[in-house]
């Protein structure tokens, strides 16, 4: 087979063939002419940006006979063969097929020999992140402690799925998609040297479709070459690869703007019926609104527009669209290629989405259409009578005699909070009944019972958490807080703490709150109180003795006296 596709024939040789990674390919130039180059690097990005390619040059300049050089002179020994193949010091390993521990073994234990052809032995590892665990671990030592005529590449198109301790023993380059000038400035160096007949339209749908890989674009390139005649059109390429013309995609988008639904249905037809990929066709349109967005915006900056060239009628639109309506046909667009992922019937949710854009465009469209006297007159009717009736209720307070009780209470409304009235009787009722293993089981729980108010009601838990039991009876618990605002703060949710806490205990309780320094004064109150009472009792419960038996015990003492009951 002599023929070979342009992408293999294309691929780059020198470093200043690698486009739109003048971030890395300056960088690398730098450390080989400085010999200051790592053991190990980790090229990652989107597929088709020169990840393997640059791997390869570096291979090339730092084993060139040539060396130190910024690019390799493709002319010694080492550049020719490291180019063919044919120099074995330079390993080219395809992860994904070769991810077991054992191939990364292997690697371990010949890396320690020396390389037979030239300076260093460069394993260039593609698709790295498909490795096995097992395989990233043999693979660790080796990576962070080579032979000093070892060099590793890695190479991936994923590297989130790369163990972070492999990512910290290689310096990093993250390679980024190609712009489109840059595309279609290197597609049109390759054609003009293949001395083919390309249009700069087809240049720049080719540069649209390939989203920023090279090699998807020489790819697509190549394949509408295939299916031209003399010269390739835009229309070769746009059957390649069943996207929509732009002339297309703004007649849809101008139906839809104009609201007529039969007019868009019919595109939608059309184009289903020629073999649009449906699925492209939505993408292709989402990215044209899109780029009328930022063209809206920023008029000047034509190089970030993505999917459209700025030719008369995208500027037309741009003037003509809102940003408002842009923005909800994005959205409906959007939500329309989510469904079509699940569907063998893409065409209905299509039909459907133009359908409710045009019901936006009907939904805004009476701001500017005339509204007709009659319906003026009706709502201004209306706003009259909704204003006599505010000015009644505005007068009506003024009249009443109780007004001014009412706007007395107000203020004092506003205060109720912060003026906390402590019930000292039911207080001290709960005290009177109050026993030691009542408290104790409500303090064995305390703690599970925060927790769950915690989750179940946070306002509530927040209110309550300074406080701490200091009382319990069989219904009720005083709490205590640090200051008398918590006391009313802990009132408001006082429905919710109590049926939980309800639960917690297996019978109803209600909390009595009340400020610290209250609760201490009206304990030491209750504790003399009680100690009173208690010697009382003691007074009440001794017997008074006989006079006459009183009178012989201060006479004789205890010891001498004998009283004997008749």
């Amino acid at each position: 087979m002599s023929y070979q596709a342009l992408y293999r024939v294309w691929r780059p040789r020198n470093f200043t063939d690698v486009v739109g990674q003048s971030h890395i390919t300056r960088t690398l130039q730098n450390a080989i002419v400085q010999d200051k180059f790592s053991h190990a690097y980790l090229f990652s990005g989107p597929r088709g940006t020169g990840k393997t390619s640059a791997a390869k040059i570096f291979a090339k300049a730092v084993n060139c006979e040539r060396r130190p050089v910024k690019e390799p002179c493709n002319e010694c020994d080492a550049c020719l063969g490291i180019q063919d193949g044919s120099i074995s010091d330079v390993i080219e390993i395809d992860a994904a097929s070769n991810n077991g521990v054992e191939q990364i073994r292997d690697i371990r234990d010949k890396v320690k020999y020396a390389p037979s052809a030239v300076s260093y032995k460069v394993y260039i590892v593609d698709e790295v992140h498909m490795l096995s665990i097992g395989a990233f671990n043999a693979l660790l030592k080796t990576l962070e402690e080579p032979p000093q005529h070892v060099i590793f590449i890695l190479a991936t198109t994923e590297p989130h799925k790369i163990p972070l301790t492999i990512i910290s023993r290689c310096q990093r380059f993250d390679f980024k998609r190609i712009n489109q000038s840059s595309l279609v400035e290197r597609m049109q160096y390759i054609i003009e040297r293949e001395e083919l007949s390309v249009t700069t339209e087809a240049l720049e749908a080719v540069a649209l479709a390939a989203e920023g890989g090279m090699r998807d674009a020489l790819s697509l390139l190549d394949q509408a070459i295939s299916y031209s005649e003399e010269e390739v059109t835009i229309e070769d390429v746009l059957a390649v690869t069943g996207s929509v013309s732009q002339q297309k995609l703004a007649d849809v988008i101008q139906a839809l703007r104009d609201n007529e639904v039969k007019q868009a249905l019919r595109f939608v037809d059309e184009l289903i019926q020629e073999g649009k990929d449906p699925g492209r066709f939505i993408f292709d349109l989402i990215y044209y609104l899109r780029d009328l967005l930022l063209y809206q915006s920023a008029p000047g900056l034509e190089d970030i527009l993505e999917r459209a060239i700025p030719d008369d009628t995208f500027k037309a639109l741009s003037q003509e669209l809102t940003a408002d309506w842009i923005q909800q046909t994005i959205a409906t667009l959007n939500q329309c290629q989510q469904e079509m992922k699940w569907t063998n019937s893409p065409k209905v949710f299509i039909e459907i989405a133009m359908l409710n854009i045009c019901d936006i465009q009907a939904t805004a469209a009476p701001s500017s259409v005339q509204i007709e006297p009659e319906a003026v007159r009706e709502l201004k009717n209306k706003v009259e009578e909704l204003e006599k009736k505010l000015t009644q209720l505005q007068q009506a307070p003024a009249a009443q005699p109780s007004s001014s009780s009412t706007e007395q209470k107000k203020p004092q409304r506003s205060g109720r909070r912060n003026q906390y009235k402590i019930p000292y009787e039911r207080i001290r009722r709960v005290m009177d009944e109050a026993s030691k293993q009542d408290l104790k089981q409500i303090q064995s729980q305390w703690a599970n019972f925060m927790d769950s108010l915690r989750q179940s009601s946070p306002p509530a838990h927040a209110r309550l958490m300074n406080s701490k039991p200091r009382a319990a009876s069989q219904n009720s618990i005083v709490l205590s807080f640090k200051y008398e605002i918590h006391c009313s703060l802990a009132l408001e949710n006082q429905h919710i703490i109590q049926q939980l806490l309800a639960e917690f205990m297996g019978r109803d309780i209600t909390i009595i709150p009340i400020p610290e320094d209250k609760w201490q004064e009206l304990r030491e109150e209750f504790v003399k109180q009680r100690q009173q009472d208690e010697e009382g009792e003691k007074g009440e419960e001794a017997p008074q003795e006989d006079p006459l038996i009183a009178e012989a015990r201060k006479l004789v003492g205890d010891d001498l006296l004998e009283i004997q009951e008749d």
